[in-house]
Order: C-alpha cells, then sequence, then structure tokens
C-alpha cells in the first residue's frame, strides 16, 4: 500500500507561481510511476505532468508545457509539481497518485493509476 499526501495550494494571481508537494510512503515506491492529475466540477480528471521514481523519465499534458516542472526528492520521498505563469484555467483540485507499471497501465490515463492522493485547491484569480 502506498499513502499520498498533497500540500501546497492556495490562491494565487494570474500569471504567479505555485509549488505543489506530495509526500508519500510505503512499501517499492521506487518502481512506481508518480503522476500529477487536476479537478474541476463537472469535467473529468486530466493528465498533467508525471515521473517515473527510479528513472526520472519525465511527461507533461500538452496544456502545461513550459510552464510547469514535475520534480522529485528522492531522500524526503516527495514529489514536486513547480507552477509558473499560472493562468486562470488551472484553477482545478490537484492530485498526486502512483502507478505501480507491473499492474500495467498508462501514466495518461487517471483510471489507471492505484493510489492516490486527498487533493489540494489551486485557484487562480483574474
Amino acid at each position: 500500500q502506498v499513502q499520498l499526501v498533497e500540500s501546497g495550494g492556495g490562491l494565487v494571481q494570474a500569471g504567479g507561481s505555485l509549488r505543489l508537494s506530495c509526500k508519500f510512503s510505503g512499501r517499492n515506491f521506487i518502481i512506481l510511476t508518480m503522476g500529477w492529475f487536476r479537478q474541476t466540477p463537472g469535467k473529468e480528471r486530466d493528465f498533467v505532468a508525471a515521473k517515473h521514481w527510479s528513472s526520472g523519465t519525465t511527461y507533461y499534458g500538452d496544456s502545461v508545457k513550459g510552464r510547469f516542472t514535475i520534480s522529485r526528492d528522492n531522500p524526503e520521498n516527495t514529489l514536486y509539481l513547480q507552477m509558473t505563469s499560472l493562468k486562470s484555467e488551472d484553477t482545478a483540485v490537484y492530485y498526486c497518485a502512483a502507478l505501480d507499471p507491473r499492474l500495467g497501465g498508462s501514466y495518461l490515463r487517471s483510471s489507471d493509476y492505484n493510489f492516490w492522493g486527498q487533493g489540494t485547491q489551486v485557484t487562480v484569480s483574474s
């Protein structure tokens, strides 16, 4: 079992920056793909970014390329999402998630992830 806890959300002005954190614990975490998703009311959960923990390989959704950066802190078992040049359309609840590649699935699909955090609200004011 893997436990994930997000933090760092809040209210920020358009054009500003925020850094989200995801602290995780559990067995065999180094084999996992870690991802960030976001969701607004009435919409499906959308892919934002992902990182394979051990290799460092990264992936980004088209809407955030060039603005968001996913990174890791190995000793502290923490995943980060650095968000810059924020827009009003970035407003959403952001979720940290973990996918076990041994179980199959794609890093792009939220339904394939095995573990989820509780979410943290990001609100970008215009």
